[in-house]
């Protein structure tokens, strides 16, 4: 055998993590999964039964339910299982789980592994999530978003996604700029300008997601309106822009860590939309936030996961 090339770049894998849970400990399961599955990307695998003639499709809820997630293999592998794992364990002790099964997954097969189970979707009044493989046909008031989510998730089928999206529908967003501080797959970029926004800035520090970024972009024919910037939304803001309404789904450590920024980006008056808190960390954000000059208006939740209305003070 050659000896490797040490300028070609080394193939990104990934490692498949399925775990099996009862219906009751199905949430708990997903949760975890999402704190350290790449982007918090969950899938539920949920059993059907059926009648012979393929008529009468509904779910078994006396079988369990698969829960599966990716971890890319990278140095930090090893911890994020064996964290993963302790998490496990304690739901043991409490419900019905099972153990970890994994599977190697190269690049190419990680992103088609999950079109299987990405279906077109409606979430809150308006808005369709039409993956760009299935087929639909929309309603007179559907806002429909074409989404290819590749390696960046956000589907809108994390409840923390979803609060965000419901979040976009009920406020004004029509002729607003708007900042997207971890856009992701720009599920909520792409949203917001089919709502009416003027102008989005998705900041994204994922080289992986901003690929997928863009292309969604542009599978909705919205390049004009939304830019992308790559990098930590506490270091790429641009200096003395400013914003009427700022969105920010990432974990909670981030938003406390970036506060600073996210504030100053916010006009007096402007509206933050916080999500990716985990319930227990509520308060730290809350005080964050109101310690830079702004007031909680409203909070949302699901599951364990908030999200968080607030609004710049003059």
């Amino acid at each position: 055998m050659g000896e490797a090339n040490p300028s070609e770049p080394v193939p990104v894998g990934w490692l498949e993590v399925r775990v099996q849970a009862d219906a009751e400990s199905v949430e708990s399961v997903a949760e975890l999964m999402g704190r350290y599955g790449y982007n918090q990307g969950v899938v539920v695998e949920e059993p059907f039964v059926q009648d012979p003639d393929g008529d009468n499709l509904e779910i078994d809820p006396t079988r369990p339910v698969w829960v599966s997630t990716y971890l890319p293999r990278d140095g930090r592998l090893p911890d994020t299982v064996r964290r993963l794992e302790e998490g496990l364990w304690h739901l043991r002790q409490i419900g019905a789980v099972g153990e970890i099964v994994t599977a190697d997954r190269p690049e190419e097969d990680w992103a088609n592994a999950w079109k299987e189970h990405f279906q077109v979707t409606r979430i809150g009044r308006h808005f369709v999530i039409r993956p760009s493989w299935r087929s639909y046909e929309p309603h007179a008031d559907d806002v429909v978003i074409d989404l290819d989510p590749g390696m960046a998730f956000g589907t809108g089928l994390h409840p923390t996604t979803e609060l965000c999206l419901r979040w976009l529908e009920d406020l004004s967003v029509a002729g607003r700029q708007m900042l997207d501080a971890g856009a992701g797959s720009g599920i909520l970029s792409i949203a917001a300008v089919k709502l009416g926004a003027s102008l989005v800035e998705a900041v994204e520090v994922d080289p992986v997601s901003i690929s997928a970024l863009r292309h969604n972009i542009e599978l909705n024919g919205l390049s004009e309106r939304i830019r992308v910037v790559l990098g930590d939304a506490g270091a790429v803001l641009d200096e003395g822009r400013r914003y009427d309404l700022i969105v920010a789904n990432i974990l909670s450590s981030i938003l406390i860590h970036v506060a600073d920024s996210l504030v100053e980006a916010a006009r007096p008056g402007a509206q933050l939309v916080l999500s990716g808190i985990i319930e227990v960390h509520e308060a730290d954000v809350i005080a964050a936030f109101e310690a830079r000059g702004c007031r909680l208006m409203e909070r949302r939740a699901a599951a364990d996961w908030v999200a968080l209305l607030l609004k710049r003070l003059p």
